[in-house]
């Protein structure tokens, strides 16, 4: 029940995670499952419903390690993008994302798992990206940094070809380990903070040229649906 506010954002993120499933996927979809928060919803919708048996014949490409489990506990039929029964193509893939500009340009990576996001994502026909109304922006890279994975080797040439794009470039450090986060390919990542707005089009492309950099977290090269959790209980779509 909503309380006199609306929902929280944990609602929030349960609403638009199963509102993607039920109104986008349908029996037989090769299906791209997203890393995150509000993600995690539409991969626990799904295991839900084939073990209701309301939905049959999915086979689904996890983003990371941490999708990879959830969909093992739920029984969620497993492939690699590369397997010969996807065939480096998917119907759908469902994420969430860091920010969203007025465009539909994303950032994503804040979870780490930027450049399998990525790969997944333009392999869909259809990208589908659930986020709460406080990850609409007006221009990407002011609030939240973009993040870029790059090879160890390269982080302090990387960083400094960053900073004459205008970029402050910071390694994310690791929580409850000492060092830097390693992701699950064995890069680092850079967080790359901006003071002005950029062009995230002409960008995505510009990180990409640097020698060492692996992938960026700008999503710009296909436009999304974007579902919007609203806290009264409803969700708007937004489509590229």
């Amino acid at each position: 029940m909503r309380g006199p506010e609306g929902m929280d954002q944990d609602e929030l993120k349960i609403l638009v995670g199963g509102y993607a499933v039920d109104n986008y996927v349908e029996n037989g979809m090769k299906v791209g499952l997203g890393t995150g928060s509000t993600a995690i919803w539409a991969v626990r919708r799904i295991g839900e419903l084939l073990q209701q048996g309301k939905l049959t014949g999915i086979l689904a490409v996890a983003t990371s390690s941490q999708t990879k489990l959830e969909c093992q506990k739920l029984h969620i039929p497993l492939r690699s993008i590369g397997d010969p029964e996807i065939g480096g193509e998917l119907d759908i893939t469902i994420d969430g994302a860091d920010e969203v500009d007025s465009k539909l340009n994303c950032t994503k990576g804040g979870g780490g798992a930027l450049l399998i996001e990525k790969i997944v994502a333009y392999a869909s026909r259809k990208f589908v990206v659930v986020v709460d109304d406080s990850k609409i922006v007006e221009h990407l890279g002011l609030t939240f940094p973009i993040p870029t994975e790059v090879i160890p080797e390269a982080c302090v040439p990387a960083a400094r070809d960053m900073e004459e794009l205008g970029a402050s470039a910071e390694i994310r450090m690791a929580v409850k380990k000492m060092g830097a986060v390693i992701t699950d390919n064995g890069n680092y990542l850079l967080d790359l903070s901006f003071q002005k707005p950029f062009d995230p089009v002409e960008y995505e492309a510009l990180l990409n040229q640097i020698p060492g950099v692996v992938e960026n977290g700008l999503f710009t090269r296909i436009k999304p649906v974007v579902l919007v959790g609203k806290k009264e209980g409803s969700v708007s779509v937004f489509n590229g």
